[in-house]
């Protein structure tokens, strides 16, 4: 019998209460991702790619219908188990990094291990190896305010790696960078990828990146319309750490 898939999306959809009645943002969003994966989700402005991130993520409940990790219903979890599953199992790359603007680089990446629970040293020894391995080395203790824009989204990637969880989502996480800061990191993100076999689930507008990244999903009209072409990015053998 084969595996199921990493993460899968059925029937999803999401509504929102205007004044002028409901707004319904998704409407039946099926989906599936494979460990090993990487993931475009491409669309207009407005059509609810953020929303399904978000929703994939844990981060918000859909109005109707299901997310499953590793075939297991994440919304049927209470909130001490979602918060528990998201620490362990899902990184976050957003477009506004959101990082902890009154502590340093090296601070900021072992948040999520303190979290965790781990010792002070366990989790600055991981943080610290996660920013050597995306180019921070010597910016480990610079207060995160003092960091360029591309080093800022660097250690929001560090972040969201120290964990080594097996998704990662990604929201337009090179779309407030220049083109050069921008390539370093899709870079990171494929690098991470080949090399930690990390799935990678990114919402972007830009089509290089959706390039290399291989498969494409558009959504249309708060649907998943017809799949984009697909390159390279076929599935990989789930070498990430497990998060159960």
């Amino acid at each position: 019998m084969s595996e199921p898939p990493l993460l899968e999306a059925r029937g999803l959809a999401k509504s929102f209460p205007t004044g002028e009645g409901l707004l319904h943002v998704l409407r039946g969003v099926d989906l599936r991702v494979h460990a090993g994966e990487r993931v475009a989700i491409l669309g207009q402005s407005g059509v609810g790619k953020s929303t399904l991130l978000h929703i994939l993520g844990a981060l918000e409940a859909p109005s109707s219908g299901t997310v499953l990790f590793r075939g297991e219903d994440v919304f049927a979890k209470d909130a001490d188990a979602l918060a528990d599953f998201r620490n362990r199992c899902l990184g976050f790359v957003f477009q506004f990094h959101h990082l902890l603007p009154e502590f340093d680089a090296l601070e900021n990446v072992a948040m999520p291990a303190r979290i965790r629970g781990l010792p002070p040293r366990e989790a600055l020894a991981r943080a610290r190896e996660v920013l050597l391995e995306v180019g921070l080395g010597e910016r480990l203790r610079h207060p995160v305010v003092k960091l360029s824009g591309g080093e800022r989204q660097r250690v929001a990637l560090a972040r969201a790696l120290v964990l080594e969880p097996p998704l990662l989502l990604a929201d337009e996480p090179t779309g407030n960078l220049d083109p050069e800061t921008g390539e370093r990191i899709e870079d990171l993100l494929l690098h991470m990828n080949e090399r930690r076999g990390t799935t990678l689930v990114v919402v972007t507008h830009n089509e290089r990146l959706a390039g290399r990244l291989g498969r494409r999903i558009r959504l249309v009209r708060g649907r998943v319309g017809e799949p984009a072409p697909t390159g390279a990015g076929e599935p990989r053998l789930d070498t990430a750490t497990s998060c159960r």
